[in-house]
């Protein structure tokens, strides 16, 4: 959602604006849990505990593990620093939340019904994107800690390459739990991998899409990675 919102906020259309706007709204409903502030910065310190035991490791590069240090302690601190409930500044302000609760009406934002967004959507689109800038900053904190720690996950996986016969695969994971499940192959094969998992067994249903796009089963061979990440 973070890259939805700078990607779309980064145009001039009036129209994009908008979608950056929504998206901002969604970023505020998910934000309210009351765990994922606390969360993200034990997770952090768990990190920098774990990566600081490698200062004295030969075998890793003293720059890049400094680089991910500050990185972490950077992004700790920032949200560690963040007041109150996330996202209040946007429910504080009335007029924001006008739009929120028409924009869930289908067709609810017209000009009619919100002229004063109308007019915005109208204003240069420099003070457009200034505007949504000011908005969304207070959300930052969360963005930056959120992008390491998925990082650092993704560069956890123990990968493998395998071959799914009639489009199944199946891989006792003997009670070992992993947060997250990657699987890389060739687009040009057009399966689709399905993911289902516990801590016992992984299983991976690779499908294609027909005429009127509906899934059906892959019936072939195919050759894919597979990536099993923990931090």
């Amino acid at each position: 959602m973070f890259e939805r919102l700078d990607l779309f906020s980064a145009r001039d259309a009036s129209v994009d604006h908008h979608v950056a706007l929504t998206t901002l709204f969604d970023i505020l409903d998910i934000s309210a849990r009351a765990d994922l502030k606390s969360d993200l910065l034990q997770e952090l310190d768990r990190q920098r505990q774990a990566l600081t035991q490698f200062r004295n490791n030969p075998d890793v590069s003293a720059p890049a593990l400094d680089m991910i240090l500050k990185q972490i302690e950077d992004a700790w601190s920032g949200l560690s620093a963040l007041t109150g409930k996330t996202g209040q500044h946007l429910r504080d302000n009335e007029w924001l939340m006008s739009i929120r609760s028409r924009t869930i009406i289908a067709g609810g934002a017209c000009e009619f019904d919100l002229p004063s967004y109308y007019a915005w959507q109208h204003r240069p689109a420099d003070v457009r994107r200034r505007d949504i800038g000011l908005w969304s900053a207070p959300f930052r904190p969360l963005y930056d800690s959120l992008s390491i720690i998925l990082r650092l996950l993704r560069e956890s996986a123990q990968r493998s390459s395998h071959s799914a016969q009639q489009g199944s695969y199946q891989q006792p994971l003997g009670g070992k739990t992993y947060q997250m499940v990657q699987v890389r192959l060739d687009e040009a094969t057009g399966a689709i991998p399905e993911i289902s998992a516990n801590k016992y067994l992984l299983w991976i249903r690779f499908t294609l899409q027909d005429g009127d796009l509906r899934p059906r089963p892959f019936e072939g061979v195919v050759e894919f990675d597979l990536g099993l990440c923990n931090l």
